[in-house]
Order: C-alpha cells, then structure tokens, then sequence
C-alpha cells in the first residue's frame, strides 16, 4: 500500500524519472541501499521501485509508527521499525534477515539519519553506519545500491520551509531522478563492506545527479 501510494503522489509533487543498470524488478530476497537527504526521499525511492514492479519492506525509525494513519499502514505493510539508540536496535536487523528469507525485498538507508543542513543542495551521500554490512553478512543477500537526486527540492530547511515546500511542489514539479546499480555481494569484514557500500551509493548518486542535470 505504502508503494502504491507514493507512486500516486510523488508525480504530482515533482518530475521524477528512473534508470537501472539491470532490466526488471529487484530480485527477490535483496537489500535496496539508498541515500537518505530529505523527509521526502523515501516517497521518491518507493515510486521509483513500484516502476520497476518492485515494492520493498521498508526499514525507518520507529517514531514514524506512532503518527497517525502512517502508522497504520506502516504495520499492515509488515515494514521494519528501527528503535535507534536502544537495546532494541539489533531487532530490526533479526526482522530484516526474516524478511529477506521469505523473499520480500528490503530498503535500508546506510547513513542511518537525515543530514542536518538546511539549504536545498544535493550532495553525496555521508558516512555509513553498519547495519547495512551486518544485514548483508548475516543473510548473504545481494545489495543493490540506489541513488536519488532532487528530492531536497521537494522538502528540505526549517519545518516551516519544508511544508512550504510541498504545499508549491505541484506548481513547481522540480526534477526528480533514481538510479539503481548492479547488484553486489559486500565483502565479509564489517567495515570492509560499509566502505564498499558506501562507495557503490555514492556512484549510484553521482549517476543520479548526471541524469538530473542533463535533464534541466
């Protein structure tokens, strides 16, 4: 429901267009890396995905289950609650790992956080944390890396500019752009992988950024 939703709203809101390095859907049982620069970027990746007939189980902070309605569809989506700074953390890497075993697919975004500038600008993505390599290593799944490009348009600033920003949007229809990646297997040691994700997001944002510029 939560794809299908984004799917519905995200062209009304800007000009979003996709590319892939491998025809068709995401294959089941992978991990969908993707960088995090705005509130409105998971809506941008989700209409991306839904494209290419792929709907993810989809791993956010767990604040976001106790707003109303979101909640709601949140859980009936059997999407993964992550309870940052808890003991309850690792639980959601358990639940992630279940969920790449029954074959569903799972966006996680590596830098764990949104950035805290203000201005609209895109850049590359920040530092990974490792969850991402400690849920790759634990299943074995395949990532796909994911960069998208535009979406700080959308939102982005104080909470004031940012709900300015998607009350204009529909007049504006900024240019959206995702980029998926080949699929990779990360090394065994952590923080091996965390770099080599890292560095595989980071090209898949720059390729993001090239489409997004040569459309303007």
């Amino acid at each position: 429901m939560l794809s299908r939703i984004a799917s519905t709203l995200v062209p009304v809101l800007g000009r979003l267009s996709v590319t892939s390095e491998v025809a068709g859907p995401v294959a089941p049982g992978s991990i969908v890396a993707a960088n995090h620069s705005s509130l409105a970027d998971p809506g941008v990746v989700l209409a991306a995905l839904h494209r290419l007939g792929t709907e993810p189980v989809v791993m956010a902070t767990a604040g976001l289950w106790r707003v109303p309605v979101l909640g709601r569809v949140l859980r009936s989506g059997g999407h993964i609650p992550v309870h940052r700074g808890t003991a309850r953390a690792a639980r959601a890497l358990d639940a992630a790992a279940a969920a790449l075993a029954a074959g569903r697919v799972v966006l996680i975004y590596g830098e764990g956080g949104l950035p805290r500038r203000r201005d609209s600008r895109d850049t590359e993505p920040r530092a990974f944390r490792t969850g991402l390599a400690r849920l790759a290593a634990a299943s074995g799944a395949p990532v796909v890396p994911l960069g998208q490009c535009g979406a700080r348009r959308l939102s982005s600033g104080s909470a004031t500019k940012q709900l300015a920003g998607f009350a204009t949007a529909p007049l504006r229809r900024p240019a959206l752009h995702v980029h998926l990646g080949a699929p990779l297997h990360l090394p065994d040691d952590i923080t091996e992988a965390t770099t080599t994700a890292h560095h595989a997001v980071t090209a898949a944002w720059h390729a993001a950024e090239q489409h997004l510029h040569a459309a303007a």
